[in-house]
């Protein structure tokens, strides 16, 4: 994928497919990002972290699950378990109390003890800024790996979350529903070091203004451009 990193410290791995871009994407994407940026000029993660572990549990966590719900369960999961080292010990019935306020806490919590032990065994403790090592580890995936490089490592990163392709259909900017196929889409529409600043600002959009099932329409600086795909 564009990029990431391998092992070797060099970008790769997926290469651009040549799916059709629907009609206007390449006129509309500027005026996205232009609107996203005087709307949320400082977008950022919502997850709340210190350090790449904590990032990584913390987006583990997310899936299915909002940020408010982990933000309120990661300061006393992270005060139990500060590192990698001191949550390999974990057995998942120690790690759930923490957590069972969020959806699948518990296939969560064995994803959080396999995962510690793994980064110990096989990274010394650290997350490693590689893209294949993260999706390797449990509960991990292709969105975990982008959140976590681009937002600890600074790499440039689009993580695709139901957020992200929603806003991306409805703004006409992908025709797909394959998360990995709109991210490819948006990298072939966007300056690759705006990458991280979109998946933040789309996020927020689309939990502010254009909401799945009633987007606020009458209120969106973009209405004007927007094809407003799928909406009734």
């Amino acid at each position: 994928m564009t990029g990431q990193t391998g092992g070797n410290g060099q970008t790769g791995g997926k290469k651009k497919t040549g799916a059709r871009l629907p009609p206007g994407a390449r006129v509309r994407a500027p005026q996205v990002l232009s609107a996203l940026e005087g709307l949320y000029p400082d977008a950022r993660t919502e997850l709340e972290f210190r350090t790449p572990f904590e990032l990584l549990v913390a987006t583990v966590l997310s899936a299915q699950a909002t940020d408010v719900s982990v933000n309120a369960a990661t300061p006393a999961l992270f005060d139990a378990y500060a590192d990698a080292h001191a949550m390999s010990e974990a057995e998942p019935e120690d790690i759930e109390p923490f957590i069972r306020r969020i959806g699948l806490y518990r296939a969560k919590a064995r994803n959080l003890a396999a995962l510690a032990r793994l980064l110990v065994e096989r990274h010394g403790g650290e997350v490693p800024n590689d893209f294949d090592a993260v999706v390797a580890l449990p509960g991990a995936g292709r969105k975990t790996a982008n959140v976590v490089l681009s937002n600890a490592f600074g790499y440039p990163a689009i993580a695709v979350d139901t957020h992200v392709g929603r806003l991306a259909r409805r703004l006409g900017l992908s025709t797909q529903t394959n998360p990995d196929k709109v991210e490819v889409d948006l990298q072939r529409l966007f300056p690759r070091e705006r990458w991280v600043f979109l998946h933040h600002a789309l996020i927020l959009h689309g939990r502010r203004v254009c909401a799945a099932r009633r987007p606020a329409c009458g209120a969106c600086v973009m209405a004007s451009f927007c094809p407003k795909v799928g909406v009734a």
